[in-house]
């Protein structure tokens, strides 16, 4: 039987159809192929004053070399722009408020947040002051970030799903890529102060000494031992806010958990060690996303007849420079260091002075700057930036506070990290990191001969010492006067070979005793993490190497959680458990789900957990409403990570004053702790056994464009890996923020150097390094820090 005419035509249009939609796709894939990096052959390079090579390793790690520094900058930058040129547009435009001209007017609210603070402005200024070394720098590396750009056979694929098209690269982009990361860094800074002010205005003195210890006993400074629990008493009387009423079983509603995490890093002197030269170790945390924060690499530099090797991570966009790494004969490393850095000054306004404000040294009339947001698909946006002698003005609450912020110092940015390259010891390393330009880091380095050093790596604020860092927002007329210019490097804290060989930093307080002042608390962790840290160094012994220092950052060991784990086994007694079936399964997870370990598969972990939390919102939760009014991110783990400390000395002393309403003792919060944990987990219809630790720590790591392009997720996400670890332990782990790195290596014995992160070099999705490297971060498995044997090279030649 013949097939009719509308049978035959019918196929025809499917199966032209079918083709056209081939064809889309083969065009698509020809476009994104065209957008991939050069990986090998030979380039001229305008500029260059000698040849370069850029030799890839399987993993897409180079290893860089060539005669002059200046050869470098430019190669750094071709790679960069090669590989990761949308993230570095991110960061620029995140930093000077300018990513609603990519993402319309969703990203506004950012925008607007960050444009107040005008650092496109600031960086050409600081340009114009740059001696001409910095300069050339600079200006070599952004010649090789657009040469690499124009390299492409076609634009980063991001900029055709956007439709839009790449900007070229400028010199203060490089200057506001770093002002990022102030963002990124002390960008909690307001909403503590904000949630410290509220409690401050609704708490007497006694209370707030309570509610907000100095220390506790889990902190881990560089200068002391053990600290002691706090000595402050229990009020008689607890806060009007304090607690919320009781709620009814069908008010439970969902509650997500976070901690406040940050950074590890370490370091063993000679005597500890198998090779007598130092050990250095570091992980810093951070939001994970693809591609990773940092871009891999090595250099070998052939100058002046002698050649030197650096290997380590840099920052795309910013100034080339090695973060943290090592030279051969210094290794460094960096943590947060949450040191106090930014004031809220109230300021005071009155109709007989309009359009004024009236600062501590008086009234002035703010200068005021038109700034200009371009919105995609929709007019731009005109901003007035008021501007005061002590820093742009906001607006929280009613009230007006100018931003007196160290990220605006003149002086806040400069180039001499780079300076690090040629260190030849820990004091000369420790000198230099008093000088850098960077947001303030916890620095510790050792080097060649045994020797290891923590100091304060980046700008800090000189206060009077009299005033002290008051962690509370300021008024025109408080006595506490602001911070008044820069620390001079010379009286920056230091710490050398201290006794018991070992240094440590987690974002915990460094220091009890002379020095703590310079720094401030502008938000220190717990400081469970960094105890744990310690004591887990301790116990390698005198002959550790490389690898033993390494699983260090892999400890997920529950010490902090397992004494809560602890209390709610108390509290679930045969009166908590009779009629109460839900109470009795909690529990028998609680004792047999359980191996001490944030892992995967614990039942128990996350129950421990979850109940700490639960008590918080229980005894916080009232508060943090009101906070938020203020500013979404004000909340009283704002104010203080030492909340948990707080909360056990209350359970310890169960004071009647203190107990929320509608409790009749404390043991019936605790249980309406753990209620609440139960209808949370199980308001699925899942049951209690199901919820393990894994599955609520399952990694979300994803490219930002699949945020716009839903669809394309599943060729930009990293697998859901289930995590291992959590925050108050040294293996910090959550869906989207963690180890961004870990690296450990020994000055001098950079073949033993391990290394991994959560994402391969390129951000790309067709390239082979796009995900190179996930399976080992995840398991833990360190790989080799110095590239491995070339596959591809490149040569850049004048």
């Amino acid at each position: 039987m013949r097939p009719n005419r509308w049978t035959v035509w019918t196929m025809r249009a499917a199966g032209t159809l079918v083709l056209l939609v081939l064809l889309v796709f083969l065009g698509g894939w020809l476009f994104l192929r065209a957008s991939l990096a050069q990986l090998d052959g030979k380039r001229t390079a305008p500029g260059l004053r000698a040849p370069v090579t850029v030799e890839r390793d399987a993993r897409g790690v180079p290893l860089i070399s060539g005669s002059d520094r200046l050869d470098m900058a430019y190669a750094t930058g071709f790679v960069h722009a090669q590989e990761r040129f949308f993230q570095m547009d991110l960061l620029r435009r995140s930093a000077a408020g300018e990513l609603a001209e990519l993402f319309g007017p969703r990203a506004l609210p950012v925008d607007r947040a960050h444009r107040l603070h005008r650092f496109r402005a600031r960086a050409q200024a600081l340009l114009a002051g740059l001696n001409d070394e910095d300069r050339a720098f600079i200006d070599r590396y952004v010649a090789g970030v657009n040469d690499g750009l124009a390299a492409l056979s076609a634009r980063p694929f991001e900029y055709a799903l956007l439709q839009a098209a790449p900007r070229p690269w400028s010199a203060d982009d490089s200057l506001l890529v770093v002002w990022a990361m102030f963002f990124d860094l002390q960008g909690n800074q307001e909403p503590r102060k904000l949630a410290r002010g509220w409690l401050r205005e609704h708490a007497s003195p006694a209370q707030l000494a309570f509610l907000l210890p100095e220390a506790t006993e889990w902190d881990a400074p560089l200068d002391a031992n053990r600290v002691a629990p706090p000595s402050v008493p229990i009020p008689a009387d607890a806060p009007s806010w304090w607690g919320e009423p009781r709620p009814q079983d069908k008010q439970l509603a969902a509650f997500e958990f976070t901690d406040s995490v940050g950074s590890n890093n370490y370091a063993l002197d000679g005597s500890r060690t198998d090779t007598g030269a130092a050990i250095v170790s570091d992980d810093m945390h951070l939001g994970l996303q693809l591609p990773n924060t940092w871009y891999r690499l090595a250099l070998r530099i052939n100058d002046g007849g002698s050649a030197r090797r650096l290997v380590g991570v840099t920052l795309p966009g910013a100034p080339p420079s090695v973060i943290v790494g090592s030279n051969g004969h210094v290794a460094w490393s960096f943590t947060n260091s949450y040191g106090d850095f930014l004031d809220l000054i109230a300021l005071g306004t009155n109709a007989q002075h309009p359009g004024q404000v009236r600062t501590p040294a008086g009234w002035e009339t703010p200068a005021v700057h038109q700034e200009r947001i371009l919105v995609k698909g929709a007019p731009a946006e005109e901003m007035a930036v008021r501007d005061t002698s002590l820093g742009p003005i906001r607006e929280a609450g009613g009230t007006l506070y100018a931003l007196h912020w160290v990220a605006h110092d003149p002086h806040a940015l400069n180039l001499n990290h780079l300076k690090l390259e040629h260190a030849a010891t820990v004091d000369e390393a420790l000198a230099i990191a008093a000088t850098d330009g960077i947001p303030a880091q916890n620095f510790v380095a050792g080097d060649d001969r045994g020797n290891i050093g923590w100091t304060i790596a980046g700008i800090l604020p000189r206060r009077d010492a009299a005033g002290g860092n008051p962690g509370f927002p300021l008024a025109f007329d408080n006595a506490a006067p602001s911070w008044q210019g820069l620390l001079d490097p010379s009286e920056y804290p230091r710490v050398v070979n201290p006794p018991g060989g070992q240094l440590s930093t987690a974002n915990n307080r460094q220091l009890l005793g002379e020095g703590a002042q310079r720094i401030g608390d502008g938000g220190f962790d717990l400081g469970a993490r960094n105890s744990q840290l310690r004591d887990a160094l301790q116990a390698l012994g005198p002959k550790a190497g490389v690898a033993d220092a390494f699983r260090v950052a892999l400890d997920d060991r529950a010490l902090f959680i397992g004494a809560w784990r602890e209390r709610a086994l108390g509290v679930l007694d045969v009166g908590a458990l009779d009629g109460h079936a839900q109470r009795a399964e909690f529990r028998r997870l609680l004792a047999t789900s359980w191996n001490g370990r944030a892992s995967t598969a614990s039942v128990g972990y996350r129950l421990a957990r979850d109940y700490m939390w639960a008590l918080y919102e229980l005894v916080f939760g009232a508060a943090n409403k009101e906070m938020a009014m203020l500013d979404p991110k004000a909340t009283f783990a704002a104010a203080s990570s030492r909340w948990p400390a707080v909360l056990a000395r209350l359970l310890d002393a169960q004071p009647a004053a203190w107990l929320p309403p509608g409790y009749r003792d404390w043991r019936q919060l605790q249980l309406a702790a753990i209620d609440r944990v139960i209808a949370n987990l199980t308001e699925d219809g899942k049951p209690l056994a199901s919820n393990s630790w894994g599955a609520r720590n399952e990694a979300n790591i994803a490219h930002p464009i699949s945020m716009a392009v839903p669809q394309l997720r599943a060729w930009l996400a990293a697998p859901a890996d289930q995590l291992p670890g959590d925050a108050n332990m040294p293996r910090v782990a959550g869906p989207k923020f963690g180890q961004s790195e870990r690296m450990t290596v020994s000055p001098g014995h950079e073949e033993q150097g391990l290394f991994d992160m959560p994402g391969g070099q390129s951000g790309h999705p067709l390239s082979p390094f796009f995900l190179a490297g996930h399976e080992d971060w995840v398991q833990g498995r360190g790989t080799p820090l110095l590239p491995g044997k070339a596959k591809y090279t490149l040569t850049l030649v004048p």
